[in-house]
C-alpha cells in the first residue's frame, strides 16, 4: 500500500503559535483537501515555555497524536512534536508535523489500529529532502503499545476506568447514529493519553476501535473535532463539562468518576485490572451484540475475575437466554464463580438471575454440574429472606447433594416455621413451606398451628406481593392446601368483607369436594351484590345460597353474608326487620347478627317508623343479649310505639294490637326515666320518643293528665319536641277545619300562671307562629265557633282573654276584620 505524506511546519524559524506552512506534499493529495487537513496539523505549546528550554524539557513536552477522519472518508493519522527554534528567546519554539493519509475505504495497514503508531520510529521531526516525499508502506514500526506497560497503567487508573470505559461507549454508540459526542482525558502526558486510547481500542469492538477519532493533545479542546481528546491539567478549566464528558485522570489533581452503572464497563474495567485483555477477543468469539455485557462478564467469571453483583447478575442472564452456547466446562466454570462461597455482596436481582440459570441447565447439565446452583438458591430462601426467588425442582434435591443441604438447612427452617412467637412474614412462610417439601422435611406437625397463624395474617396483608408463590405452593402441597383453607373458612365470619378482598386478588383454589360455605360466598357476594344493586334482602338470599348450607344449620353463615351484603353501612330499620323475620332469635343469636339488628334501630332516622317495631322485636327476641345503653335506648323507641298505638286506639283504630292500646300513666315520666339510661342517646331516637309524646298529646282524645304532667316538667327536650309536633302540618290543618281543636290549644297554649320558664316560652311561640296564622285564615263565622268552643271548654273570662288575643292581630286590614266580625257577632 502506498501511502501519501505530508509534512507541515512552523511558517518561520522561531515564530509560535498553530500557523504552519506545508514543506512537503505527497502526490495526488487535492488542494481543497489540504484546505481540510491544514488546520489539522497545527500546534500549539504549552502555557509558561521555559526559558531556552533543554532538549529534556523539549522531550516532556506533549505531543499530539491524532487520528482524524476526513469528509471524504478518508483519515489522516499524524504527529505533531515542538522544536527548539535556534538562537530563540523565551517562549519561543518551532513545531513539526508528519502526517499520513490512509485512503478511504482501505483497510489500516496489518489491520492494525492507528495508536498502534505512537511509538513508531517512523513518525520525522525534520522535513525530508524534496517537496514531494516518497510514498510511505506503512506508519507502523516496532510492536507499539506493551501490554505490561498498558497493564501496570490499567491498576494505576484503576478508579477511572469503568467511567471512562462507559463514556466511550456512549460516544461510539452516537457516533453511529449521526450524533458527536466527545470524551476528554485530562492528564499530565501525552504518552498516558495515548495508553488511554490504547485500553480503549482493546475494550471496543474490532469495527469500533478503527473508527475511533482521538488526539493525545490540544490547547483548545473545544476546537479539536476528534472524539477522544487529551488535555493538560492548566488548560482543563476551558472546558464545558455540561457539553463533554470530562476525566480528571491520575496524579495530584485528579479526582476518581462516579460509577457508571454499565455492567459491560464495569466488567472491561476488571478484566483490565486483571491484566487478562485477552479475554475480550474471547468475549467477542461467543457472538453477542456489540457492547453486550453478558459474553464479556461469562468470560470473566470463567476466567476466575471477580465481579460485581450487577456483572453476575448479567452473565446469569445471558446464560439463562442461551443455554447451549457454553460447553459443560465453561457451564462448570460458570457455576463455580457464581456460587464461590467469598461472595458476599449478592443482590436480590442476581439470585433472581441464577434462579432462572437454573431453570435453563437444569436437565440439560449433569446434576453436580448444577448441584452448587440449586444449593445457592435455597440456602438464600432461608437465610437470605427472599420470599420471591425461583427455587429449583425437587429433583435436583435426590442424590447426595440435596441430603447434605437438607442436614444443613433443616434446624433453622423447622425453627422459624414453629416459632410462635415471631412476626410473620407471609412471603417468607410460603418459601419455607416450599422449601421443606424440596428437602423432603417432614412438617406435619407444625401445620395446625401454622395455618392458624398464616391465615389471619393473609386477610391483614396490606398487599397481595405473595399471591402468585401462594398459589403456587397451594398447588404443590395438597396437604398445606386442605389445612390452610379449613383456617381460612374459619376465621371468614370474623371479616368477611376482607376475606371477599383476598380471593379477589387471590383465586383461591376451593372448587374441590370441600365445604367451604363461607368462602364460597366470599368469592361470589361482589358479584350478587352488584347485580342487586339497592336490593339488599335480595343479596342476602342470593349469598346464603352461595353458602351451600342452611343458616339453621350453621348459623355463622348468616353473619358472613349480613357482613358481605351490607359491608359499606348498616341495615335499614326496614331490612333489618326482614333479616329478623328471615331467621329466627335463636339463628341471630348463635351467628351474632342481632347487634346489626340493634344498631339498625337505634341509627334510623326520626321520621323512621319501621325503628321502633324493629326495637319492640328486638326486645322480646334478644331479652337476655340486649343490656345496659342499648336496652334503654330501644326502650325509648319501644315507648314511641306504644304512644303511637295508644294514638291509634284512641281515634278508633280496630287493627291496633292490645299492648298497643294501653300505655299505662305517666308518659312523660317514663320517657324521661329511660332517657338517662341510654345516654349517650342516639338524636334520632330521642327524637322519636319525644316527638311520639309530643304527637300523641297534641292530639283532641289526650288524657288532660298527661298533658298537665308533661308541661309540668318544663324539660327543654320534651317541650321543644312538642313545639316541632305542633308544626306539622296536621296540626295547623286540624287548627283551621276544627274549631274545637282550635279552641283546645288555644286554652293549652295560654300559659297557666305556675308554668315552667320552657313552657313558657314553647306555648308563646306556638300561638304565635301556629295558632294565629291558623286563626287568621277563619271566616267569621268560623272564629266565632272558635271563641264559643273557648267558653264552653272554659269560662266568659277565657273567651274574652281569647277576643283580646284575636284582637291583638297586627294591620289596619285585621283591625277592619276584626270590627265586622264584631258587628255579625253582636246582632
Amino acid at each position: 500500500m502506498s501511502l501519501a505524506q505530508l509534512h507541515y511546519t512552523s511558517a518561520a524559524p522561531g515564530d509560535e503559535g498553530t500557523v504552519g506552512r506545508f514543506t512537503a506534499v505527497g502526490p495526488g493529495i487535492p488542494t481543497a483537501l489540504l484546505s481540510e487537513i491544514e488546520p489539522l496539523l497545527g500546534y500549539e505549546p504549552v502555557r509558561d515555555v521555559p526559558f531556552l528550554p533543554t532538549d529534556a524539557e523539549l522531550r516532556s513536552m506533549p505531543q499530539a497524536f491524532s487520528f482524524t477522519h476526513l469528509s471524504d472518508g478518508s483519515r489522516l493519522l499524524s504527529r505533531a512534536v515542538p522544536l527548539a527554534a535556534p538562537g530563540a528567546g523565551a517562549g519561543q519554539l518551532r513545531f513539526h508535523t508528519h502526517a499520513v493519509l490512509l485512503p478511504a475505504g482501505a483497510p489500516l495497514p496489518g489491520d492494525r489500529l492507528p495508536i498502534a503508531a505512537w511509538r513508531s520510529p517512523r513518525w520525522a521531526s525534520a522535513t525530508p529532502s524534496g517537496a514531494i516525499p516518497d510514498p510511505l508502506t506503512s506508519p507502523y514500526a516496532g510492536p507499539g503499545l506493551e501490554r505490561e506497560a498498558l497493564g501496570d497503567f490499567a491498576v494505576s487508573r484503576g478508579p477511572w476506568l469503568a467511567a471512562v470505559f462507559a463514556d466511550l461507549r456512549r460516544v461510539r454508540l452516537e457516533s453511529a447514529s449521526g450524533a458527536t459526542a466527545q470524551v476528554v482525558l485530562v492528564e499530565r502526558q501525552s504518552e498516558d493519553v495515548a495508553r488511554w486510547i490504547g485500553l480503549a481500542c482493546s475494550v471496543l469492538p474490532p469495527d469500533h476501535a478503527e473508527r475511533l477519532t482521538f488526539t493525545t493533545y490540544s490547547r483548545r479542546p473545544s476546537l479539536a473535532p476528534q472524539q477522544v481528546v487529551g488535555v493538560l491539567p492548566e488548560d482543563a478549566h476551558l472546558l464545558d463539562a455540561a457539553e463533554v464528558r470530562v476525566h480528571l485522570c491520575g496524579g495530584p489533581h485528579g479526582r476518581p468518576s462516579p460509577p457508571p452503572g454499565d455492567a459491560w464497563a464495569e466488567t472491561a474495567a476488571r478484566v483490565w485490572r486483571s491484566r487478562a485483555p485477552e479475554l475480550f477477543a474471547r468475549a467477542r468469539a461467543l457472538h453477542g451484540e456489540p457492547f453486550a455485557a453478558g459474553p464479556l462478564a461469562v468470560t470473566a467469571l470463567c476466567a476466575g475475575i471477580a465481579l460485581g453483583p450487577d456483572e453476575r447478575s448479567t452473565a446469569a442472564d445471558w446464560a439463562a437466554e442461551r443455554p447451549y452456547t457454553l460447553d459443560e466446562e465453561q457451564t462448570r466454570k460458570l457455576v463455580d464463580a457464581l456460587t464461590a462461597a467469598t461472595i458476599d455482596d449478592r443482590s436480590g436481582p442476581e439470585f433472581d438471575a441464577v434462579g432462572r440459570l437454573f431453570g435453563a441447565l437444569d436437565g440439560r447439565c449433569t446434576v453436580p454440574t448444577t448441584a452448587p446452583l440449586a444449593a445457592m438458591l435455597v440456602t438464600e430462601a432461608v437465610r437470605g429472606g427472599n420470599g420471591s426467588l425461583e427455587l429449583p425442582d425437587r429433583s435436583a434435591f435426590a442424590g447426595p447433594e440435596g441430603k447434605a443441604i437438607s442436614e444443613a438447612l433443616a434446624p433453622e427452617i423447622l425453627a422459624e416455621l414453629g416459632g410462635f412467637g415471631a412476626a410473620l412474614d407471609i412471603a417468607r412462610t410460603v418459601q419455607l413451606l416450599r422449601v421443606a417439601r424440596l428437602l423432603n422435611l417432614d412438617c406435619a406437625g407444625l401445620l395446625p398451628s401454622l395455618v392458624d397463624r398464616v391465615a389471619p395474617a393473609l386477610l391483614a396483608a396490606p398487599d397481595f406481593t405473595w399471591g402468585p408463590a401462594l398459589l403456587e405452593l397451594l398447588d404443590e402441597q395438597f396437604d398445606v392446601r386442605t389445612a390452610l383453607l379449613v383456617a381460612l373458612d374459619r376465621i371468614a365470619p370474623e371479616d368477611p368483607a376482607a376475606m371477599e378482598r383476598l380471593l379477589g386478588r387471590v383465586p383461591l383454589p376451593f372448587t374441590g369436594t370441600q365445604s367451604l360455605p363461607h368462602l364460597r360466598m366470599c368469592a361470589e357476594s361482589r358479584a350478587i351484590t352488584a347485580s342487586c344493586g339497592e336490593d339488599r334482602v335480595s343479596a342476602l338470599s342470593r349469598v346464603l345460597r352461595a353458602a351451600g348450607i342452611s343458616p339453621f344449620a350453621e348459623p355463622l353463615v348468616l353473619r358472613s353474608a349480613v357482613g358481605l351484603v351490607w359491608t359499606d353501612r348498616e341495615p335499614t330499620a326496614a331490612e333489618a326487620r326482614m333479616l329478623l323475620e328471615a331467621a329466627t332469635s335463636d339463628t341471630h343469636r348463635s351467628a351474632g347478627t342481632w347487634s346489626h339488628l340493634v344498631r339498625a334501630a337505634l341509627g334510623a332516622a326520626a321520621h323512621d317508623t319501621d325503628a321502633a317495631d324493629l326495637a319492640h322485636d328486638l326486645l322480646r327476641g334478644f331479652p337476655h343479649q340486649i343490656l345496659g345503653r342499648e336496652r334503654a335506648a330501644l326502650l325509648l323507641l319501644d315507648f314511641a310505639r306504644t304512644m303511637r298505638g295508644a294514638g291509634a286506639a284512641a281515634a278508633g283504630d280496630g287493627a291496633v294490637a292490645p299492648d298497643e292500646a294501653a300505655p299505662g300513666e305517666g308518659w312523660a315520666e317514663r320517657a324521661l326515666a329511660l332517657r338517662p339510661a341510654a345516654e349517650p342517646v342516639e338524636p334520632g331516637v330521642l327524637e322519636h320518643a319525644f316527638g311520639a309524646l309530643a304527637r300523641r298529646l297534641l292530639e283532641p282524645e289526650r288524657p288532660d293528665a298527661e298533658l298537665y304532667a308533661f308541661v309540668q316538667t318544663d324539660d327543654p327536650d320534651l317541650l321543644a319536641a312538642y313545639g316541632r309536633a305542633a308544626r306539622e302540618e296536621p296540626v295547623p290543618a286540624r287548627l283551621r277545619s276544627d274549631p274545637a281543636y282550635a279552641a283546645d290549644c288555644y286554652l293549652n297554649w295560654s300559659a297557666p300562671p305556675h308554668a315552667g320558664v320552657h313552657w313558657t316560652r314553647t306555648s308563646t311561640a306556638l300561638l304565635d307562629e301556629v295558632l294565629r296564622p291558623a286563626v287568621r285564615e277563619l271566616s267569621s263565622a268560623e272564629v266565632l265557633a272558635v271563641e264559643e268552643a273557648v267558653g264552653r271548654a272554659g269560662s266568659t273570662g277565657r273567651t274574652e282573654a281569647f277576643r283580646a288575643w284575636n284582637r291583638r292581630q297586627s294591620g289596619a286590614l285585621g283591625r277592619i276584620g276584626r270590627r265586622l266580625a264584631g258587628r255579625v257577632r253582636r246582632p
